[in-house]
């Protein structure tokens, strides 16, 4: 079974999937080792890498290492094509759709294609959409693109009706790394009652309640990774988690 479907069933089954976010430049070898660990324990549902930068240039490196350590899928999130790594189990084929930058709508998935084919990880084709989230996030300024208003969820509503259209397989409302504020309830209820495709979302998730708000709007995936860094508590993981899974509550 691939992963994409591995997911659909989770979602299925829990009434919603966690991911945990794993930027592989916040964390040293031996730290993800022991967040691997914690992962595993939680009960989440699988463990995304990715980030806007490559500082450290040891990513493959480290992502070998979180897939040694996991129990869960591994699934790349990549900001750049030098986060393409096979160490993986899959991949979001993200493209950029809130933006009208070509290089993320379309150029560098042209580039990375070829790559993923010959690495042979599983690509999940995901429409990205970038939701204003209080203030410029990493994801923003590095894709040279506007998000779209927080205050303006018709505007989500039809980029993510164009994604179902176009056929892809998830849609991913991201407020961003860091960001102030998630996106919207309202916005993601906008979305999911117009759309047929999951939706994932993530940024500015801060606490198990507004999780559950989210996933209670329709939300199918919630990825925190922020939060987790800064406050590396296994309690707080394991709410997540409860919050998530509304049919094991």
């Amino acid at each position: 079974m691939g992963i994409y479907q591995n997911l659909l069933d989770i979602a299925a089954a829990k009434g919603a999937g966690y991911l945990v976010l794993i930027d592989p430049d916040k964390w040293s070898e031996e730290a993800i080792v022991s967040f691997v660990h914690r992962i595993n324990q939680s009960g989440a549902d699988g463990i995304l890498v990715g980030g806007s930068l490559n500082t450290q240039g040891l990513w493959d490196r480290k992502i070998f290492k979180i897939k040694e350590m996991a129990k869960l899928p591994v699934i790349l999130f990549p900001g750049t094509l030098s986060q393409i790594s096979e160490h993986a189990d899959a991949l979001l084929f993200l493209s950029l759709i809130s933006g009208r930058n070509p290089q993320f709508l379309i150029a560098d998935q042209v580039h990375a294609a070829p790559l993923v084919k010959h690495i042979g990880i599983e690509p999940i084709s995901t429409a990205y959409l970038l939701v204003e989230s209080g203030k410029p996030t990493t994801a923003e300024f590095m894709s040279g693109t506007r998000p779209i208003p927080r205050t303006k969820p018709d505007i989500a509503m039809a980029h993510a009706l164009a994604a179902e259209y176009l056929g892809f397989k998830l849609i991913y409302l991201e407020a961003g790394s860091g960001a102030e504020f998630p996106v919207p309830v309202e916005m993601v209820k906008a979305v999911t009652s117009a759309t047929h495709i999951p939706v994932v979302v993530g940024g500015g998730i801060r606490t198990p309640e507004t999780a559950r708000l989210l996933v209670e709007a329709g939300a199918r995936f919630i990825i925190t990774g922020n939060i987790l860094e800064s406050i590396r508590d296994p309690e707080l993981l394991r709410a997540f988690v409860q919050a998530v899974h509304i049919h094991e509550a």
